[in-house]
């Protein structure tokens, strides 16, 4: 594709949110990116909360976690870019070992990664021997190489059902995890982070107290202030929400749902509760539909990724991400059989 090319098609998506002297630089630079790509026999995954003009301009494959696990399980490539944060690329890396995969920043981190130690599993399971581990993706290589299987938002209750009926540690967002409990009809306890929980107790689901620095500061307020200015407004919520923003919202589901869900439903406005640039995202493709902007936040590791970070990423091939073996190996069995139970990523559909 040509550069005037690049920046007509970037115009027609973006150009209601993204002012025309940017555009023009920022076709510039996919142009390069592009060019690159071919030149290092690359694919680049971006994740739905990038920025709009390199989500539309730039990468092979766009989705949540789910879809971009399975690219870069599938891709035949010799370089793997992913624009994300660092333990998407670790997923990639622990799924593809012989291939080159670059994270365009330095840092990448996640609140809910950060959130657990590999240490922390394993204090875990000695305190609940013989239940099964769930990790969601959101953690680290070496927290998926103590567990039994790995989820995401998309198929995370599939993933706890698969497991039956018996008790299941499901790490570490504190929120996702009373959602699925609800979702399954789970009783669930959370206990601390050094945790001495009588043995007495009656559940089904033991949590940890992770949360997601960008969904925990979404509020039932946020929902009942867009509903008095916006009565007709559709409230779509991500399950790391609270569960009394996901029991609010009329919907509730994984990024590509939620996506899903607003190209197909009738209703003119609606509120997304997620990263804001995925409701940037989201208005570039739905031009006749409008997104309430009564919550505006945006993760501070996705804003790390840009285009010029990834032009460079290709160029110098750098911030490679490496797994040592040994962690691999464990890691990549959760992972694969995570990949292995399928789910649509719809939770919660009151409304169309």
């Amino acid at each position: 594709m040509t550069l005037e090319d690049t920046y007509i098609e970037l115009k027609r998506k973006v150009g209601a949110l993204i002012p025309d002297f940017e555009i023009r630089q920022k076709a510039e630079i996919a142009c390069e990116i592009n060019r690159l790509k071919v030149e290092k026999n690359a694919v680049i995954l971006g994740h739905n909360y990038m920025e709009p003009a390199l989500y539309y301009s730039v990468p092979d494959y766009v989705g949540d976690s789910l879809e971009l696990s399975r690219k870069a399980a599938e891709t035949d490539r010799d370089v793997i870019v992913f624009c994300g944060v660092r333990f998407m690329a670790e997923t990639a890396k622990i799924l593809n070992p012989g291939k080159t995969v670059l994270l365009p920043t330095r840092r990448g981190g996640c609140s809910l990664a950060a959130s657990i130690t590999a240490a922390d599993v394993r204090a875990l399971k000695e305190q609940f021997p013989g239940v099964p581990v769930v990790t969601y993706i959101n953690t680290y290589a070496e927290v998926k190489a103590e567990v039994d299987i790995c989820c995401t938002s998309s198929n995370a209750c599939a993933v706890v059902e698969s497991l039956g009926p018996g008790p299941v540690i499901f790490l570490p967002d504190e929120y996702l995890a009373r959602n699925v409990a609800r979702e399954t009809g789970r009783k669930i306890i959370v206990p601390s982070r050094a945790p001495r929980t009588d043995p007495e107790l009656d559940f089904q689901m033991i949590g940890w107290p992770g949360r997601c620095e960008v969904h925990e500061k979404f509020t039932v307020e946020d929902i009942d202030n867009a509903r008095k200015q916006f009565p007709d407004v559709v409230v779509l919520a991500h399950p790391e929400c609270s569960p009394d923003v996901v029991e609010a919202a009329d919907f509730s589901g994984s990024t590509t749902a939620m996506v899903k869900f607003v190209q197909k439903a009738a209703a003119k406005r609606y509120l997304v509760l997620t990263e804001c640039s995925m409701g940037d995202n989201i208005a570039a493709e739905n031009p006749d539909k409008e997104m309430v902007r009564i919550c505006s936040i945006r993760c501070p590791h996705m804003n790390e990724i840009t285009m010029e970070e990834t032009r460079d990423a290709l160029l110098h091939l750098q911030y490679a991400i490496e797994v040592p073996e040994d962690i691999r190996i464990r890691a990549k069995r959760s992972v694969d059989r995570m990949l292995a139970v399928n789910a649509d990523g719809a939770w919660k559909t009151d409304a169309a």
